[in-house]
């Protein structure tokens, strides 16, 4: 099996964990509570599993954690394919970010437009730790997850903030945004004027499938499940997510 769990990983340890405790279902993923010893499991479902960092956090105001469920090597195995999937990752992470933002704070207390406001708080950081670099804390390099945090870095020293600085922030928004121009014409790379709510980014499959003119489907098969499945009945994580915290869409401005 490609990705198969792999002995000793302490990644896929969190993951097996989460998915044997008698309460959790990826069908309907629940909040667990944990141990002092062990991670505080937030969230789990068939593609991620997402917890607090507690033993070593970067950010007093909150430092989540998600994990592939499948033992993925690094953001280099994703293509096109795999652009819905981050997107609802990209959506896990903001959504668990606000709700670790205390009661009456300006990120706490969004505008009717509620998923353009949470999605775009200048306070949440979300992105990878690109190799070679790593957190030398938490020090697993071949099995992908993201990062989250709130506001700055105030709980590592310089050394360890290099990991989620300029030279090895890997951030989701450009991640997303540069494996759609690999698959368009259109410039969406994060970094400029206005982009901040782009119309594409209502569309989290946009990209995800290529073909020729006679059209004849070209795409490159991802980590995820495939849109045949998800046309089939299957459930996709973001439709468990909006399940059970709904969200409310903004119309299209042009």
């Amino acid at each position: 099996m490609e990705f198969a769990p792999k002995a000793g990983c302490p990644l896929c340890g969190v993951v097996s964990n989460a998915a044997h405790n008698p309460l959790s279902s990826p069908r309907s993923p629940v909040f667990l509570r944990a141990s002092p010893k062990d991670p505080e499991i937030l969230w789990r479902d068939d593609d991620f599993t997402v917890y607090r960092e507690r033993a070593h956090p970067i950010s007093s105001k909150g430092h989540i954690i998600i994990a592939f469920n499948l033992h993925v090597p690094s953001i280099y195995r994703l293509s096109s394919t795999d652009l819905p999937l981050l997107v609802t990752l990209k959506d896990l992470a903001t959504r668990h970010l606000h709700a670790l933002v205390p009661s009456g704070s300006p990120a706490s207390t969004p505008t009717v437009d509620t998923r353009l406001h949470i999605a775009n708080d200048s306070r949440f950081h979300i992105g990878f730790i690109a190799p070679p670099f790593k957190d030398n804390k938490i020090p697993v390099t071949d099995h992908l997850h993201l990062h989250a945090y709130i506001e700055k870095i105030d709980l590592a020293g310089w050394w360890r903030s290099v990991a989620y600085g300029p030279l090895a922030w890997y951030a989701i928004d450009d991640l997303i945004a540069e494996i759609r121009e690999t698959v368009s014409n259109n410039r969406v790379k994060s970094g400029y004027e206005n982009r901040t709510g782009a119309p594409i980014d209502m569309v989290p499959a946009a990209g995800a499938r290529s073909g020729t003119a006679d059209g004849l489907e070209t795409t490159i098969p991802g980590i995820g499940r495939s849109d045949a499945d998800l046309e089939s009945g299957e459930a996709s994580p973001l439709s468990l997510l909006s399940s059970v915290i709904p969200a409310q869409i903004s119309p299209l401005r042009v």
